[in-house]
């Protein structure tokens, strides 16, 4: 008896260092790029005459997925189960690409979801990542785009290829790279935008 119940602490023991010892899993988010001029604190915001909204967005979907999906080769992946995005890829690209437009045009109403607006004074902007690359040296995004301006505006589409050194290793430094690369994508938009903007 005596040695059973010995046999038995010591499997309790070896359970609870295990679980103790589990790698535990990390949460990462994109985030919007700097303003290039920030307002003066306690100046109001500009009144807003026009609106951005956020339509369609699509992602690979071998990334449509909570881990990161890291890139070993041209022919293989692997899926880092203890790094993982805080929400949904898709849904992170469209803030972060909506808090980027917002940025470079203060006095826009920009919104990342398709809102009641007036036709006659928004501008609808869809996005396809046709690939969202992770490698330890790189984060790479090619990115379809398109621009509906308002009223009879023609579209205006393109094509955004960008490729941001990590500079370190680690995961801290490839999401900070993932978002430096998104708002390339971002500055890409915002010129179209601005090529389609009545004087």
């Amino acid at each position: 008896m005596r040695t059973l119940l010995t046999t038995a602490v010591m499997l309790a023991a070896a359970l609870a260092n295990g679980c103790a010892s589990s790698p535990q899993a990390s949460f990462y988010t994109l985030s919007p790029g700097r303003a290039q001029e920030q307002t003066e604190t306690g100046t109001p915001a500009p009144a807003t005459t026009w609106a951005i909204v956020m339509g369609a967005v699509t992602i690979p979907e071998i990334d449509d997925r909570p881990q990161f999906v890291l890139r070993v080769d041209p022919n293989r992946i692997t899926l880092d189960e203890f790094s993982r995005w805080a929400d949904p890829l898709k849904s992170q690209i469209r803030r972060v690409i909506a808090a980027d437009l917002a940025l470079q045009f203060p006095g826009a109403l920009v919104s990342g979801y398709p809102q009641s607006v007036d036709p006659k004074l928004t501008y609808f902007v869809s996005v396809d990542v046709q690939s969202f690359e992770s490698a330890p040296e790189a984060a790479s995004v090619s990115v379809l785009w398109s621009v509906k301006p308002p009223k009879e505006g023609a579209p205006v589409s393109g094509r955004t290829v960008v490729s941001e050194p990590t500079g370190a290793q680690g995961n801290d430094a490839l999401v900070a790279a993932h978002s430096r690369a998104m708002a390339a994508v971002s500055a890409a938009i915002a010129t179209a935008i601005r090529s389609t903007r009545q004087p």
